[in-house]
């Protein structure tokens, strides 16, 4: 057992705990305006467990301020596939979005951090976090077993579902305003030039039970080459569900050996994941002086399964108010009323079909699991046939139910 001499001690004007996207943002953001930002993270190299089929639209790019080395590669159509044998497929002339590489993503925002002053710190696994006065001590731990004790004026919990700092929100438990859980799991594949180019240039998902019941599979192009082949579903502890490692291998079979005998493929690197978010988003964004970020405040979309363009999100939103309450640190103003509009900002800036499109990815993927659920998802595909790519782009990343008006309302209200 380590001995208390073993315990360092560091200072700063913000501990930002998780380098994921959400968090990797924040510090960069705020290391760009002079903050003394420390920014750790329990993995000892930010490309490992790299989760996340991380599709954006390409005007997502320049409003986050996103390079092009962290790209992967573009896309200009959406492929839709199932149920059953139906493919539908949807075309832009011009390029619709990119898909991030996750890994590069993350590299690139902690080398911003450090580049504009501030600190970073990896292979520091977060255990527990309280107020000291006005200031937050925060106690992480490295894999050699000796701890790190870092005070600072704010600590921000960006771990992700996890909320190791945060904890789960009192409503965990409620049936209708708990977590809701997601799981996944993502293969990036070496492909044939040949397979490749099959799928290069789209972005390919799969529905229906007979695919992933209760949920969806995916299949996007990255580097000349590389595929990533992905599956997910929502958990429902009221039913059997089938291992995601069986389903996953099961899809790529299907999607990788149709049409191309003797087809193989080498499994590059495998990683999965948990989405745990409530529908409602009414949770506490902050204790005090520890702040949620990202996914640990449920920004991540179980409809589609999107968590990085709603985690950078809320880190634009979170970083000037913090350089405001820290300007403000010496005046009368408290810890709760200097980020006041934090949880309210948010909310307005994910927009009111938030709630809405949580609630449609609960009643979708949890009742796709037989034949009727099946024919209910065929209807609304049919429906969308004859838009262009461009609108459903802004119905599946925008939650623009409206424009299709009494087509998708009776499924969106479940009275088909």
């Amino acid at each position: 057992m380590p001995s208390e001499s073993s315990e360092s001690s560091l200072f700063c004007q913000v501990l930002v705990v998780g380098a994921g996207p959400a968090g990797g943002d924040l510090a960069r953001r705020l290391a760009l305006q002079g903050v003394d930002v420390v920014l750790v993270d329990r993995l000892p190299d930010l490309t490992r467990s790299a989760f996340s089929s991380a599709a954006l639209p390409v005007t997502s790019m320049e409003a986050f301020g996103l390079p092009a080395e962290v790209v992967g590669s573009r896309w200009r159509q959406w492929q839709l596939i199932g149920p059953g044998s139906a493919s539908r497929t949807w075309a832009s002339p011009q390029p619709l979005g990119v898909v991030l590489d996750f890994g590069a993503l993350r590299r690139w925002q902690a080398d911003q951090c450090l580049r504009w002053g501030g600190r970073v710190q990896l292979g520091l696994q977060a255990c527990s976090s309280h107020q000291q006065g006005e200031r937050m001590v925060t106690v992480l731990r490295r894999s050699d077993g000796t701890t790190l004790r870092v005070s600072s004026d704010w600590t921000v919990d960006a771990t992700g579902q996890a909320r190791a700092l945060l904890g789960d929100p009192p409503s965990a438990q409620h049936p209708r305003d708990g977590l809701v859980r997601a799981a996944g799991l993502e293969w990036l594949l070496r492909v044939s030039p040949t397979c490749w180019e099959r799928w290069a240039d789209r972005l390919s998902f799969c529905l229906g039970s007979d695919w992933v019941p209760q949920g969806y599979g995916w299949i996007f192009p990255m580097q000349l080459g590389v595929l990533k082949l992905g599956v997910c579903r929502l958990v429902d502890s009221k039913r059997q569900q089938p291992p995601l490692g069986g389903l996953i291998t099961a899809v790529g079979r299907r999607l990788l050996a149709d049409g191309m005998a003797g087809e193989t493929f080498k499994v590059l690197d495998r990683h999965g994941g948990l989405v745990r978010s409530t529908i409602s988003r009414l949770e506490p964004h902050q204790r005090g002086r520890l702040v949620g970020l990202g996914d640990a405040v449920s920004t991540a979309n179980l409809l589609g399964g999107e968590g990085i363009r709603h985690a950078l999100t809320s880190s634009a939103v979170l970083a000037p108010l913090l350089q405001e309450a820290l300007g403000g640190s010496g005046g009368s103003v408290s810890a709760p009323q200097a980020l006041r509009d934090y949880a309210p900002q948010l909310r307005r800036a994910l927009g009111w079909r938030w709630s809405l499109s949580g609630r449609l990815a609960r009643r979708t993927w949890l009742s796709l699991h037989a034949p009727k659920a099946d024919g209910r998802l065929d209807q609304v595909l049919r429906g969308l046939e004859g838009c262009r790519a461009e609108d459903l782009s802004a119905l599946l990343f925008g939650y623009r139910f409206e424009r299709y008006g009494l087509r998708a309302l009776p499924y969106l209200l479940g009275w088909r």
